[in-house]
């Protein structure tokens, strides 16, 4: 896997809450009728095309459109992880991005087999999502230690981030160890998901010794994706759905949930968690969180 900075403590891709791109100041009044000045997330629409054929139009804040259109064609089964991806061109005046292979797809019987998923909006999951699922072998060997998932979630929490100075965001984390490595946050969980999925194909990242870290809830499709990324460990501060958690047990992913100050629940994979830290010695409710009121 790819290193961070020497310290560890610099992540190779994160937000940045000053990208003028990213948030629009707007004027309104509060709840006593005065006039107040608020940073809104922006959102705009991405065109995405696979070798000249147009495929979806997602609605992204706009930042790493190539990642996300690469890691969309993963997540979608409508790329092979072994699929060189000859080049990535993006136009922001057309808000369109194009992928192109050296072989033909077979997205078009893909896209027949389409149905409605949960997720923020619609989501759009194929007949054949789970063609790899049951394939996928995950790392029998990774830990995590309470210390590192403690320590991960101060700094993520206190990270600067659009969802601090903007909200109406969701975050995702590839993490190893203690350290954040890349951090992605999109107005959808799966955008967020997928450019880090692009990412990690994109510099040949291999997620057999990683965890994944998400602000949205943990769905049967959050699963799948952590799984076809080959990342044993998956995390949130939200809560579970029933087939999430039938999903991660038959993949044997480690799943945790609520995890908010020193609490969590893990309903999956727990022979990888070594309990070396005293969960009274944490804060149950840190600083950055309490002045958003939770995420």
């Amino acid at each position: 896997m790819r290193k961070s900075s020497p310290n560890g403590d610099t992540p190779l891709v994160a937000p940045n809450p000053d990208d003028p791109r990213l948030t629009e100041q707007v004027s309104g009044v509060d709840q006593e009728g005065m006039p107040v000045e608020t940073r809104v997330t922006v959102e705009r629409p991405l065109t995405l095309f696979l070798n000249g054929r147009e495929i979806v139009t997602m609605m992204t804040i706009g930042d790493h459109p190539e990642y996300l259109a690469v890691g969309y064609l993963l997540n979608q089964n409508m790329l092979r992880p072994d699929e060189p991806v000859r080049a990535v061109e993006y136009d922001a005046e057309l808000d369109v991005v194009v992928v192109r292979t050296d072989t033909e797809t077979d997205f078009e019987d893909k896209l027949r087999k389409k149905t409605l998923t949960s997720g923020c909006a619609q989501g759009t999951v194929f007949g054949d999502l789970m063609e790899r699922f049951d394939t996928v072998r995950l790392s029998e060997t990774a830990v995590l230690r309470t210390s590192w998932l403690y320590t991960l979630l101060k700094r993520i929490n206190t990270m600067p981030s659009l969802y601090l100075a903007a909200g109406a965001i969701h975050g995702c984390a590839l993490c190893r160890e203690d350290r954040v490595l890349v951090y992605m946050e999109d107005v959808g969980r799966h955008n967020a998901v997928d450019k880090i999925a692009g990412y990690m194909h994109r510099h040949g990242i291999d997620g057999c010794d990683a965890t994944f870290y998400t602000t949205g809830r943990l769905t049967s499709e959050m699963v799948i994706k952590t799984v076809q990324m080959g990342i044993p460990i998956l995390m949130s501060r939200s809560g579970f759905t029933a087939w999430g958690v039938d999903l991660a047990r038959r993949a044997g992913l480690t799943l945790i949930g609520r995890l908010r100050g020193r609490r969590f629940v893990a309903l999956s994979g727990t022979q990888r968690i070594v309990f070396d830290a005293d969960p009274e010695a944490i804060d149950d409710d840190p600083p950055a969180l309490r002045r958003k009121g939770g995420r």
